[in-house]
């Protein structure tokens, strides 16, 4: 069977040679930023809000891509026409990966090279929608960790980064209170920002809460949760929540790119709400099904739902 191809420093590569060194900067310091979206029909979907919001975190982090945004697209557009051809059944993940470049003089930072070449990678995979089926069926259980989400003071949330040691912690965490549990983070200050690849809003007294975007990295998911809110004239605000608010909730969500909308039905052991996926959670998701041309709970949750 053909291979998928990937692309990596400005070749297309088969799947199985796209690897960075060991002395890659991404590697060794984190120093990267990333991205990523999903097909619906094999369709890039948010292709442009995607690649452009990478590129925002590649000015942040000092990191030029070697190839202009519309160049990049192209070759996403190229690698899911590739690869879908592979796997026609398949929805398709793509991500977007850029690191400051090798440093083959020295494992850290001290022996820097007076330039460097950004390793530019995208590939793509397979979108395993029963990994996610419980999500939709049963609801997610979020535990607030120990390890704090990054402080904006410290590093933006508005870039999408490899930097999150802390996050592999929290959920490690997590898990020792339920093994399925979400890790969602809270600030310095206590309030609710995000989990490790999601956002999270509540819904209450008829309206839709997110946590501030300066704290948060605001989601493409988010975005159109904002949209379809605006278009069913629900209020969407932003305000700083704490566990309070979201224990007091009538729903909780999480938007997120694989699943678009996800419903949150406990935090820290106690139930949000009836402690099932929620009347508003399906509503929502069924009109963004409609947006996109596909039924999003039966593509999750399975024909024996």
């Amino acid at each position: 069977m053909p291979e998928p191809i990937a692309y990596l420093k400005g070749e297309f590569v088969p799947a199985s040679q796209c690897v960075l060194p060991v002395w890659d900067l991404g590697i060794v310091l984190g120093a990267a930023v990333t991205d990523f979206f999903r097909t619906f029909h094999q369709k890039p979907y948010r292709l442009e809000n995607h690649a452009r919001r990478f590129y925002r975190s590649c000015k942040y982090a000092r990191i030029q891509p070697p190839v202009s945004l519309e160049e990049s697209m192209e070759i996403s557009k190229k690698l899911i026409r590739e690869n879908g051809g592979l796997a026609p059944s398949d929805e398709l993940g793509l991500v977007y990966y850029i690191t400051a470049g090798e440093n083959a003089v020295y494992a850290g930072s001290a022996g820097m090279p007076d330039s460097l070449t950004p390793s530019y990678v995208q590939h793509t995979f397979p979108l395993r929608f029963s990994l996610w089926r419980d999500l939709f069926l049963k609801g997610v259980h979020c535990v607030t960790p120990a390890p704090r989400h990054w402080p904006p003071e410290c590093l933006s949330s508005k870039i999408k980064n490899r930097n999150r040691l802390h996050m592999w912690i929290g959920e490690q965490e997590a898990r020792l209170a339920d093994p399925k549990a979400m890790p969602l983070y809270l600030d310095v200050h206590g309030n609710i920002t995000e989990t490790g690849g999601s956002n999270f809003v509540i819904y209450r007294d008829g309206k839709v809460i997110s946590p501030r975007r300066n704290n948060i990295l605001w989601g493409i998911s988010l975005t159109v949760l904002q949209e379809i809110c605006d278009e069913m004239n629900i209020p969407f605000v932003e305000e700083d929540l704490q566990t309070y608010d979201v224990i007091n909730a009538d729903e909780a969500w999480l938007p997120s790119t694989p699943w678009c909308l996800g419903p949150v039905v406990k935090l820290n052991g106690e139930p949000i709400g009836d402690g099932k996926p929620g009347p508003m959670w399906r509503m929502l998701l069924d009109r963004w099904s409609k947006i996109v041309d596909k039924d999003i709970y039966l593509e999750i949750a399975g024909e024996d739902s």
